[in-house]
């Protein structure tokens, strides 16, 4: 077995040709620049890597990711749902920081090899856009989703307006984006959200069967077809990111944002006034 060496994430590759990417930044695996920067190298080496033939991406702890950290990750509990508010004004604000982040996420749908994605516990906000990252997602009926962009007041990320609705069709991401509320894995694989719904326990170790299915067939040709079917998917997530973060932009600064994160942080309905 080989390992590599990161900070919020942990990177192996199995004498069976799979590779375990694991998010490390607990409770709730937020993710800031610094862990999407990892994400992407860890992906470019494993793409280069001939020992690894396909991936499974999971995380740590009961839930898989609770969104963004715009801030600079020194205060967890400062983010609401994936969305830490900023001022604009500042450069390490919101604005900036949410492009810069999601511009680099875009990356993450680039790479060669696939992925198979072993969702154990809940992907809010844009930890649902990572989810989308893989080929493949396995979970569980505990696992919960949500885009609760709406519910924050404004606009999602990560270049879900093109991945979610590619994934489960315009009608169901609609449902999802415009009430922003939560389903668990039963409902998540009865629209086509999750490919495999198994036992909590079982989630980890059938992502892995899964992965050592596919690296056991001829790894040239699996890349090549993998390139024919998902060919310009990364030029249609960064066409949609661009516009997503230039209406993230001005809506944060929205009294229903400001009322929608309060809201979501006192575990209430929010009471949007704007027109």
């Amino acid at each position: 077995m080989t390992t590599y060496d990161y900070t919020m994430i942990g990177v192996t590759v199995g004498d069976d040709y799979v590779a375990t990417v694991e998010l490390q930044n607990g409770p709730v695996n937020f993710f800031d620049m610094r862990m999407i920067k990892e994400l992407v190298d860890a992906f470019e080496r494993l793409d280069e890597d001939k020992r690894c033939r396909a991936i499974v991406l999971a995380a740590e702890g009961k839930v898989f990711s609770a969104g963004a950290n715009f801030g600079d990750g020194s205060n967890k509990d400062s983010s609401i749902a994936g969305v830490e508010k900023k001022s604009t004004k500042d450069e390490s604000g919101f604005r900036s920081s949410s492009s810069l982040l999601y511009a680099e996420a875009v990356r993450l749908f680039k790479n060669k090899k696939p992925i198979i994605g072993a969702i154990e516990g809940s992907a809010i906000g844009g930890g649902l856009g990572l989810a989308l990252v893989p080929d493949f997602r396995v979970s569980c009926v505990e696992a919960k989703f949500a885009a609760n962009f709406s519910q924050l007041g404004i606009h999602p990320g990560f270049g879900l307006t093109h991945t979610l609705p590619a994934l489960i069709g315009q009608q169901q991401a609609h449902r999802l984006f415009y009430t922003g509320k939560r389903i668990n894995g039963e409902a998540a694989e009865k629209i086509g959200l999750i490919d495999t719904l198994v036992d909590r326990s079982e989630v980890r170790a059938e992502a892995h069967r899964q992965a050592v299915e596919i690296a056991s067939a001829a790894p040239l040709a699996v890349m090549s077809v993998r390139e024919t079917v998902r060919a310009g998917l990364g030029d249609r997530v960064e066409t949609a990111t661009r516009r997503e973060g230039a209406e993230q932009a001005w809506l944060i600064e929205t009294a229903d944002a400001a009322e929608g994160m309060k809201a979501v942080s006192e575990r209430r309905a929010g009471n949007f006034n704007q027109a």
